[in-house]
């Protein structure tokens, strides 16, 4: 099986591709296209984008075929010694789930490119690239010695897996315990030290590495990627979106290690370390667990850590990127509906208000995390941590037994190197919305956390305009919406505000606030001179009805989540926590 992809008219936005099967036996086949990406738990439906498929056989006579699925092409083979298929897919997408290309460079999704015989998903293959105007092609398969930009995969699986940039990138490479480590990067300003961003990846991958005692792969690529949208880890690969300007900054920076560490430290928890629902992979559906605030979450909990314990972030600003993730999830009104494991299911298919209605599992399960390493250091004196988790599951599911591990696997390794039950985190705080308890997690290791609730300065109204997520307003939705700008339609009420309860909606339009028109004003800008407390007079659209609402102002209510260091923690304390920052 060999794909031959070619991109001769980048402008169009088409790569051309052809699936050479030689071997197939029977009278028809069914060439499938995934319709996800592991690493992203969302249906995409890639053969959307496919046109112009055909079918001939060996010696060029076009095989009868019929699209029986939205994914599947139902081809009459008739027994032929070899069959061709060929589809062009459109690809200008800025997500790194999406294919692109244009006339720069070119990014290829395995999922959303390549095809599959039904059946055959652990058959060998190969893809051969005819890169535009000399362009290189940087991906985590084997390159096929003495065939130019020809690569190899184990299987379908693997094929998958690995992206593919296309351009003229910039190039470096670093080794860590002999295995080679390429990276390509795009559009990083060249005040951005490169050498520093080596060094950086290094010491990254190598406290990764040494965490679980074992580097699995023979060869590791980095794609480093302009501006775009998100980051996907794979088994020898990470494919990472970012605007290189970001990097000009010590804080930017510093948030780009956390999200380099994110999907090196994948390469262990999920693509190897992983719930045994996802691999091997059913490509037709949702492949649905309830451990994501694993796989994602643990993953964010440990990005943080390494990046401590690899000395490129003080203990300040660790404590602060923990604080930032405990607090994203508990002052949205998401964490009063879902648990961590309902977030994992509920991922492939999210509510029209969800804004309101859900958690991110990234967030609650890096807080779960902690909870589960402060418990275990704390019953073992300190002989044992989440780290011994991570490298139990390790050796003995992926190394050993050569699979995932099911939830009460993993809640028994949990328990045997805590030495005691953990029925308060798995039963309650995973699978329920009950208050966590961190004041007492976090003094088993001598550490206080503010969880107290306070009004946060300014007037409260709780209406979001505008703005990445915001909900376009609808046909007739009042007034000036049709030109407006999106800074005066409501895209979001927030649960149990001022808005809420006043009877303000999403789509709505404000026109004016105490009888002066908004022009060009913000509505938040106005917000700012009112006090909480205070009644203002909102005009709004609605439906087309012009409406006026008295609406009394309220406090935003947050809790920080500030975590510092306790007065006079004991020796153990002092000692586990050292170890918890620096082994």
């Amino acid at each position: 099986m060999a794909f031959t992809v070619s991109m001769d008219q980048p402008n169009t936005h088409y790569y051309q591709v052809e699936f050479r099967c030689d071997g197939l036996k029977g009278e028809a086949q069914d060439f499938k296209m995934p319709v996800w990406m592991p690493g992203m738990y969302v249906i995409q439906d890639y053969a959307k984008n496919v046109i112009n498929f055909k079918a001939v056989n060996g010696t060029g006579a076009a095989l009868a075929f019929a699209k029986t699925a939205k994914n599947t092409w139902h081809v009459q083979t008739g027994n032929a010694p070899r069959v061709i298929v060929s589809y062009d897919v459109y690809a200008f997408g800025r997500g790194v789930g999406q294919n692109f290309l244009d006339d720069k460079r070119g990014y290829i999704v395995g999922p959303a490119l390549y095809m599959h015989v039904g059946g055959m998903i652990d058959h060998p293959a190969t893809v051969t690239f005819k890169p535009y105007q000399g362009w290189t092609a940087v991906n985590g398969l084997d390159p096929v010695m003495g065939e130019p930009n020809t690569f190899s995969a184990s299987d379908f699986d693997l094929l998958y897996d690995c992206p593919v940039l296309l351009g003229n990138q910039e190039r470096f490479e670093f080794d860590v315990k002999g295995i080679r480590h390429d990276a390509a990067l795009e559009d990083v300003p060249r005040s951005v030290d490169r050498a520093k961003i080596a060094a950086d990846l290094k010491q990254i991958v190598t406290t990764s590495a040494e965490l679980i005692g074992d580097v699995p792969y023979r060869h590791y690529t980095f794609l480093l990627m302009g501006a775009g949208g998100g980051g996907v880890e794979h088994l020898t690969s990470a494919a990472m979106y970012f605007n290189g300007d970001s990097l000009t900054t010590a804080d930017g920076y510093r948030r780009w290690l956390s999200f380099a560490a994110h999907e090196y430290f994948h390469t262990f928890n999920v693509k190897r370390i992983r719930p045994i629902a996802l691999g091997p992979f059913d490509y037709d559906h949702e492949n649905f667990t309830t451990m994501l605030w694993e796989s994602e979450g643990f993953t964010s909990y440990y990005e943080d850590l390494i990046v401590r314990r690899a000395g490129l972030m003080t203990t300040e600003q660790y404590y602060q990127r923990l604080t930032d993730n405990i607090s994203a999830y508990e002052n949205a009104p998401g964490h009063l509906f879902q648990s961590a494991a309902q977030s994992s299911i509920d991922t492939w298919s999210r509510g029209d208000n969800s804004s309101n209605t859900t958690i991110s599992y990234y967030n609650k399960g890096a807080a779960i995390g902690a909870l589960l390493d402060f418990k275990i250091r704390s019953e073992t004196k300190g002989r044992n941590s989440l780290d011994d988790v991570m490298r139990t599951l390790y050796k003995e599911y992926f190394q050993q037994k050569k699979r995932g591990f099911t939830d009460a696997e993993f809640r028994g390794v949990c328990e045997r190197i805590a030495g005691v039950p953990l029925a308060e985190i798995f039963d309650v705080y995973i699978a329920s919305t009950k208050e966590i308890d961190y004041a007492r997690y976090f003094d088993l290791m001598g550490l206080r956390i503010d969880t107290e609730l306070r009004a946060q300065a300014g007037a409260y109204l709780g209406a979001v305009f505008g703005g990445p997520g915001g909900v376009a307003p609808a046909p007739g939705a009042g007034r000036g919406a049709a030109e407006s700008s999106g800074t005066h339609v409501i895209s979001m009420i927030e649960y149990n505000s001022p808005a809420e309860h006043a009877g303000l909606s999403a789509r709505d339009e404000i026109l004016a606030i105490d009888g002066a028109p908004l022009g060009n004003r913000a509505v938040d800008d106005m917000l700012k001179t009112k006090k909480p407390g205070e009644t203002i007079r909102l005009l709004a659209a609605h439906h087309g009805e012009i409406r006026e609402l008295n609406i009394v102002l309220g406090s935003k209510m947050r809790r920080s989540f500030k975590i510092e260091a306790a007065e006079n923690p004991t020796a153990l304390q002092s000692a586990i926590l050292r170890d918890w920052l620096t082994n």
